[in-house]
């Protein structure tokens, strides 16, 4: 596997260990049928295979037009993992493989966001990694692309289409993008996509609090996280707020590690199972952490875009710490995937189990329920307003009842989706405040100008994270 080590799996991804008891697991019920089942089953595959290389033939040799040959073996790739119906088991060409490793392992120049195909159109699958020209842009995961520098994305394989939104940094692309029933236009800036996944610093509301941001589970997060508790401790951090919202998750290796940290040994960290039922755990041990443990006092924050190794390690402190979880609920997913390198730097990424919380939940398509119930207002929500038209008197749009709702938050008189007087005054009012032409009209820079001053307005007031102070502040 290119840029991972072998010993690491993506996402919810089960150890060597894990691996090994499954695989003498299946080797062992193998061995228990009778010589003429193999026989059977050893046809049955033959003659599969058989019918695969007979229409792969038959299409090579009889096909009106030229065939690209490894077009159809790729067809024949993909096509066998989109028949399980799984969107977390996929087979991964050379480019996407690649796209998949450095999003683990490196840094590389794009917009931050991860993609996936749905009816034949790209969406973004997971929120988008923090502090990157996506996050930045108000893309939510869900949203979905329509057309990338104007150029309609439905039928394109999620290789053409990534390979035309990333490129140099400081270059721009457009994304027509389509949020339930609206449809939008949004022009990022590729940047250098930040390998950097633990971000600390000491609470500005209290100097004994250390509030640190988790945006993924890369190679070295575990490492990251130990560094940055070491030096907020220096600093006088006597309690920490973990916060994993928007965090997609990454590698197992790394949030079993992390989860230590904070677990008393022999505390279980998670539990990986079959149909059948229990299979394995892991549980806190030196072993994991090297001895380094945070007994200070903590609360998780977890929201709808903390999935898959966040989930883990959100319900690890929850259910066997006692650690309050304070926000929404998660993402939900609860099953575990291994990638498996086939020889050609092309992968398989592909489900192999259930992961399980301490108390045998499943929380898949649920999610975890947090202690404390907190959420952005609904403002926080609403799509970016356009860039490439402006807003003026007169219209009337939903692009219009989003500017209104944004002007309202900021503290003006303004409701509805019509572009009023009212309206028109509070632009007028905000451009004076922020040094802009004070024309009355929201082009594309009192777009972002306004967006500016409503992300910061959230972030002061973040409901959960306030909620975390109170919670640590009582300790």
């Amino acid at each position: 596997m290119k840029g991972i080590s072998t010993s690491r799996y993506f996402i919810s991804l089960a150890s060597v260990a894990i691996l090994a008891g499954g695989g003498v697991y299946i080797w062992q019920q193998a061995e228990q049928q009778s010589a003429a089942t193999v026989v059977e089953e050893t046809q049955t595959e033959e003659s599969g295979i058989a019918k695969i290389e007979q229409l792969f033939e038959q299409i090579k040799g009889n096909y009106y037009q030229e065939v690209d040959e490894n077009a159809l073996i790729e067809g024949a790739l993909q096509g066998m993992t989109d028949a399980l119906d799984d969107p977390y088991t996929t087979y991964l060409s050379e480019s996407a493989a690649d796209e998949l490793d450095q999003s683990l392992s490196g840094s590389f120049e794009g917009i931050g966001a991860t993609l996936s195909l749905v009816d034949e159109y790209p969406e973004i699958a997971q929120a988008p990694i923090k502090n990157t020209p996506a996050e930045k842009s108000g893309l939510r995961m869900g949203d979905r692309i329509l057309k990338v520098d104007g150029e309609d994305t439905q039928g394109q394989t999620l290789s053409e289409v990534v390979a035309k939104i990333r490129g140099e940094k400081g270059s721009k692309v457009t994304l027509t993008l389509q949020r339930e029933k609206e449809t939008f236009d949004v022009t990022l800036t590729r940047d250098t996509i930040p390998i950097e996944t633990v971000h600390g610093e000491i609470a500005a509301e209290n100097a004994a609090i250390g509030k640190i941001e988790i945006t993924s589970f890369g190679e070295e997060t575990a490492g990251e996280l130990k560094e940055v508790i070491t030096a907020l401790r220096s600093e006088g951090a006597t309690s920490f707020v973990l916060d994993v919202r928007q965090n997609p998750g990454g590698l197992l290796d790394q949030v079993q590690i992390m989860a230590s940290m904070f677990l008393t040994d022999g505390q279980t960290i998670v539990k990986f199972a079959s149909n059948a039922g229990v299979i394995s755990e892991t549980k806190a041990s030196e072993t994991l952490d090297a001895g380094f443990k945070v007994t200070e006092p903590v609360v998780v924050l977890v929201d709808g875009g903390s999935a898959s190794a966040s989930e883990i390690f959100a319900a690890a402190l929850q259910e066997s710490a006692g650690i309050p979880i304070v926000g929404t609920e998660t993402f939900g997913k609860g099953t575990v995937q291994n990638i498996k390198d086939l020889g050609d730097n092309s992968e398989l990424k592909m489900t192999i189990m259930k992961w399980l919380t301490p108390n045998e939940e499943w929380v898949n398509e649920q999610g975890v329920m947090p202690d404390y119930e907190a959420d952005y207002p609904a403002y926080a929500y609403l799509a970016p307003l356009p860039r490439d038209n402006a807003l003026k008197a007169g219209q009337s749009s939903d692009a219009v009842s989003n500017l209104n709702q944004f002007l309202a938050a900021l503290g003006y008189d303004t409701e509805g989706d019509t572009f009023n007087d009212q309206t028109a005054a509070a632009v007028t009012a905000f451009q004076k405040k922020m040094s802009l032409t004070e024309s009355g009209e929201v082009d594309a820079e009192t777009a972002q100008a306004i967006e500016q001053a409503v992300t910061e307005k959230i972030k002061a007031e973040d409901p959960a994270y306030l909620k975390a102070l109170s919670l640590l502040a009582e300790d």
